[in-house]
C-alpha cells in the first residue's frame, strides 16, 4: 500500500490529504493508515531520497528536503528554465485578462487546481501577489509582472490582444488516447 499512498500524496500535491481520507481511499483503519504514513516517511529519510512527508495541521504533503534548498533556488534562478507549459500559458492568460484574481477564481475558470502552476509562475517572476481579496479567508490576489511583459515583448498590459481577436480551437481531445500516451515512459 506504500506505493498507493505515495501516489495519493503526489496527486493531491499542495492541497495535502488528511488521515481520514487516506483511510477511506485505502479502506484501512486509522491505526493502519498512521503506520503506513510513518513507514513511507521512514523510507524518505534516506540520504538517497530528495523528498519527504510533512504534516501541516491535519494534512500530509510531499515536500522537498530543506537541506537541498540551495539547489532548488539555483534552478529557479536559471533564466532559460522559463519555458512555459500549455497549463502555465493558460493560467497566465487568465491572470493577465482578469487581474487581480484569486487562485480559487483561476481554478474555477480552468476547471482544475492551479496551486503548483501559480507557485511556479511566482518563482519565475511572471506573476506576483498584488493584494488580498475581500472574500472569506482573504485569499491572495495575483497579477502580472514587468517580467511577464518583457517575456512577451509588451510595453504594457494594454498591448494584450483583445479577447475577441483570439481564435480558440474548441476541438475536443481525448487525452487518454492522444499522441502523448505513447511518448510517456516510466523512469
Amino acid at each position: 500500500m506504500k506505493p498507493v499512498l505515495e501516489g495519493l500524496l503526489f496527486i493531491v500535491g499542495e492541497d495535502g490529504i488528511d488521515i481520514e481520507t487516506i483511510c477511506n481511499v485505502l479502506e484501512i483503519n486509522k491505526e493502519e493508515g498512521q503506520k503506513l504514513i510513518e513507514d513511507l516517511a521512514n523510507d524518505y529519510k534516506s540520504e538517497e531520497r530528495g523528498i519527504t512527508i510533512k504534516k501541516f495541521g491535519d494534512l500530509y504533503k510531499l515536500t522537498t528536503k530543506k537541506e537541498h534548498k540551495k539547489y532548488y533556488n539555483t534552478l529557479a534562478d536559471i533564466p532559460n528554465i522559463k519555458n512555459l507549459s500549455q497549463s502555465a500559458l493558460e493560467t497566465l492568460a487568465i491572470i493577465a485578462y482578469n487581474e487581480p484574481i484569486t487562485r480559487v477564481e483561476i481554478d474555477e475558470l480552468r476547471g482544475v487546481n492551479s496551486s503548483q502552476i501559480i507557485r511556479n509562475l511566482v518563482a519565475k517572476d511572471f506573476i506576483k501577489e498584488v493584494g488580498k481579496s475581500d472574500r472569506v479567508g482573504r485569499p491572495n490576489l495575483y497579477g502580472i509582472t514587468e517580467e511577464f511583459l518583457d517575456y512577451f515583448g509588451l510595453e504594457s498590459k494594454e498591448e494584450l490582444p483583445s479577447i475577441d481577436d483570439i481564435k480558440v480551437d474548441n476541438d475536443e481531445v481525448d487525452l487518454y488516447n492522444s499522441k502523448y500516451k505513447e511518448e510517456v515512459e516510466e523512469l
